[in-house]
């Protein structure tokens, strides 16, 4: 789809005339540093070039409708600025209505509603922050309309997590809605979750591609299993912080964890938090080597982090791991791992240039007898983070 048709779509749902205007928000996509942004360690994301389309327009009363052209049988849903509560009825449109409780929660109200159609080619459930990429578009367009201009995109990213974690739920760290709102072209985003610094890393892989491959599982107890890592992680910090003196995990390198682990007097919570210093030690060191050229050791860094989230974190699920295995079996792969929260969803992998076909004609057949399931695949560029249009 186009944006022109989804524009029409808009005309045919809502009427036209008026000031109708246009916006694209990412998917984003984590080459290494997975459930460490909510431990106060680095990530190393980067913004892609599928995303989310959105039209939009002000309304002159209190009426907000929302429209998707991927999920046309639940039609248009209407909600209302006097009763901006999380029902079940709503869908998918709890995602942006959060993020419109999220700006009245701080002091930014609206004092009309708006209408608002979208499309994405995010595919669902996959792992590439598709409920990132449309809290952040909202965050765009409620700024762009309604004139929140002070508000910097750092600042509608953190509206975004804080809509997700206290509207719909998820107890989410910061780095999908950063990467989607702060997304450079050709560029990953070095971001220590701690204290929100970052800067812009260089991806340059004249020889090689990045490859997304989904698996097209997504097991459903990821909400619920992702709050738990994070309580585990959690409690494991508190018994750390009986004998060292941190406030996050992500304060910690391995030698320091390995000092001072007897605190922790479970053997879940050891592992959890073991995964949760070594990854952002490993993300650490990844960016470095990309600096140096190294592709060779980020690959073997990535390898890495999928052990650490299949054996030590426990996000990983049977369907993904056959995913990576085959993947470290095909000549030319540099690396290959999980991405995203877990349970499902896709892996990332960066495979040279002449072993992308063989990469897909290798994978395809095998993962489809192992596991009954087609995995699609694609072949991503680095693009900018959300705006308008």
């Amino acid at each position: 789809m186009e944006l022109k048709e989804l524009k029409l779509i808009f005309e045919e749902k809502y009427g036209q005339g008026g000031d109708i205007r246009s916006y694209f928000s990412p998917g984003r996509v984590n080459l290494i540093g997975e459930h460490t942004d909510y431990n106060g360690g680095h990530v190393f994301p980067c913004a892609l070039t599928i995303g989310t389309f959105g039209i939009a327009r002000k309304r002159d009363d209190r009426k907000i409708r929302f429209y998707s052209a991927n999920i046309e049988k639940v039609g248009v849903i209407e909600c209302s600025l006097d009763d901006m509560t999380n029902k079940q009825s709503y869908h998918w449109a709890n995602y942006p209505l959060g993020v419109v409780w999220a700006f009245e929660q701080k002091g930014m109200k609206l004092d009309t509603g708006f209408d608002m159609a979208i499309w994405g080619n995010i595919p669902n459930g996959s792992g590439l922050s598709s409920s990132a990429s449309l809290e952040v578009l909202t965050g765009v367009i409620l700024r762009d309309m309604y004139g929140f201009d002070d508000k910097t995109m750092v600042d509608l990213a953190l509206l975004g997590q804080f809509s997700e974690n206290n509207f719909n739920g998820c107890n989410c760290g910061i780095m999908d809605q950063f990467a989607v709102a702060m997304g450079q072209k050709d560029c990953a985003i070095f971001l220590d979750t701690a204290d929100l610094s970052y800067e812009y890393a260089k991806i340059s892989l004249p020889n090689a591609k990045i490859v997304i491959t989904n698996s097209k599982v997504k097991h459903s107890l990821v909400d619920s299993a992702y709050n738990d890592r994070r309580n585990e992680c959690a409690k494991a910090l508190e018994e750390l912080q009986t004998v060292v003196d941190i406030k996050e995990l992500g304060e910690l390198d391995n030698e320091a964890f390995e000092a001072n682990k007897a605190a922790i007097k479970d053997e879940i919570r050891l592992k959890r938090a073991k995964h949760a210093v070594a990854e952002n030690q490993r993300t650490i060191e990844a960016v470095d080597a990309l600096k140096n050229n190294n592709i060779t050791r980020f690959g073997e860094l990535m390898n890495a982090s999928h052990v650490s989230l299949r054996d030590d974190y426990e996000v990983s699920c049977e369907e993904v791991d056959v995913l990576v295995d085959l993947a470290w079996s095909i000549p030319g792969v540099i690396g290959s791992r999980i991405t995203g929260g877990g349970f499902g969803g896709c892996t990332v992998s960066i495979v040279e240039n002449y072993a992308v076909d063989n990469f897909k004609a290798t994978i395809g057949p095998a993962y489809k007898e192992k596991t009954g399931y087609d995995a699609e695949f694609y072949v991503v560029d680095i693009g900018d983070g959300a705006r308008r249009l």
